[in-house]
């Protein structure tokens, strides 16, 4: 768990799937701590990830931005990508940028894992 008092971040393991729960600020204040993470997870679990963030009270263009860049990074290793409990409130610039339609969202941890399930293997 990493804590900077603005950003909270703890990993779990969904069977072998790392999920991060992030709590708190997504921002230049907070983005290095973020990528560090990511990056962490991603190369000791491979590259299945799950963001939970339903904790996060702002996120800002960078960091929806190193979202993206994940995204981008776990599909073209062929894992599977997911961000649940996203709140409109707090992640306004999801939907602002258009990214709420191509990222893929779901309301639950466990909806993501079934849509992981639902994949083909590589």
């Amino acid at each position: 768990m990493s804590n900077n008092g603005l950003l909270s971040l703890r990993s779990t393991m969904a069977g072998t799937i790392v999920v991060v729960h992030v709590d708190g600020i997504l921002d230049a204040t907070t983005r290095d701590q973020f990528a560090d993470r990511l990056d962490t997870e991603a190369e000791d679990h491979g590259p299945d990830l799950i963001l939970d963030l339903g904790g996060v009270t702002f996120m800002d263009s960078r960091a929806l931005g190193l979202i993206v860049h994940h995204w981008q990074r776990s599909t073209a290793a062929g894992g599977n990508f997911a961000l649940v409990a996203v709140q409109y409130p707090t992640s306004k610039v999801m939907w602002v940028t258009g990214l709420s339609q191509r990222l893929p969202l779901f309301d639950t941890l466990d909806e993501a894992l079934a849509a992981f399930a639902a994949e083909p293997s590589s």
